[in-house]
């Protein structure tokens, strides 16, 4: 990122699907104070949204386990169809809150051209054996950055982290492993995940910082869930070249002064 003017380097927010109804105006109000000094990619979840639609989502069979224990949804046209419904509701009421603050803000839907995505695992964990299932999920093996046209401050691009694969398929992808796809593809200097919970915790503690290689590691030993996917993503920002990733569910601001939540760095 060396030559580039500060005020052109992106921020890249990925905004969990779990907390987006409890950020408050003011969480708002600093967003819009940071996207006036520096362009922001945000990445969106879906997981509330998505189990407040339909019951079915919220019924244990609805994720799935592959052989190496990593959890999915179980993904199929007519699921990528309810994700694209619950996203579009959910891209008008962010994009509003921005242009009501002075952001101009426009969807991408990852899927078209903006993300690529390779081939999925076919064989999964059901009735304790191992199945060979169809499931639309992918994992991202490239982003196209140019589909991000207006990289500028007071701008803002929200992307829906759905992708296509070699065969042209539409397919679900994580969503903080794209933000760290998206954050390494602009330049970003910054990936902030906000999540729920106001830290990492190591061994029941709140960890403030927290190195790439220990945070790895952690990941490897006793993280679970959610956590253990955020903390892949921020080591794979981190190799593409991002400077620093924090997990938090606070104020953007707040979180990048290293005032709360938790710093992960290469170092």
């Amino acid at each position: 990122m060396s030559g580039t003017h500060p005020g052109r380097v992106p921020t890249v927010v990925k905004l969990g699907g779990s907390c987006l109804d409890d950020l408050a105006d003011t969480w708002w109000d600093d967003l819009a104070r940071h996207g006036r000094e520096r362009p922001l990619v945000l990445v969106h979840g879906w997981s509330r949204p998505l189990r407040e639609l339909d019951p079915r989502y919220r019924d244990p069979s609805a994720v799935l386990r592959d052989r190496y224990g990593n959890q999915s949804r179980w993904t199929t046209p007519e699921v990528i169809a309810d994700i694209k419904t619950v996203s579009a509701r959910m891209s008008e009421d962010i994009l509003g809150r921005l242009e009501r603050r002075g952001i101009a803000a426009e969807r991408v839907l990852g899927s078209d051209g903006l993300v690529a995505a390779g081939e999925g695992e076919r064989w999964w964990w059901r009735d304790k054996q191992l199945v060979e299932l169809e499931n639309l999920v992918g994992p991202i093996t490239g982003v196209d950055p140019t589909g991000l046209k207006n990289l500028q401050p007071g701008h803002a691009h929200l992307v829906t982290p759905l992708a296509r694969n070699d065969g042209g398929q539409e397919v679900n992808t994580d969503a903080d492993r794209a933000a760290a796809a998206l954050a390494a593809a602009t330049g970003a200097g910054d990936l902030v995940l906000v999540t729920d919970v106001a830290h990492l915790l190591v061994d029941g503690e709140p960890v403030a910082a927290i190195s790439a290689r220990a945070a790895a590691g952690f990941r490897d030993r006793g993280a679970t869930g959610g956590m253990r996917k955020k903390l892949r993503a921020a080591g794979e920002a981190l190799d593409g070249g991002v400077d620093r990733v924090v997990i938090g569910s606070a104020p953007v601001t707040e979180l990048l002064a290293g005032r709360t939540g938790t710093v992960i760095t290469r170092s």
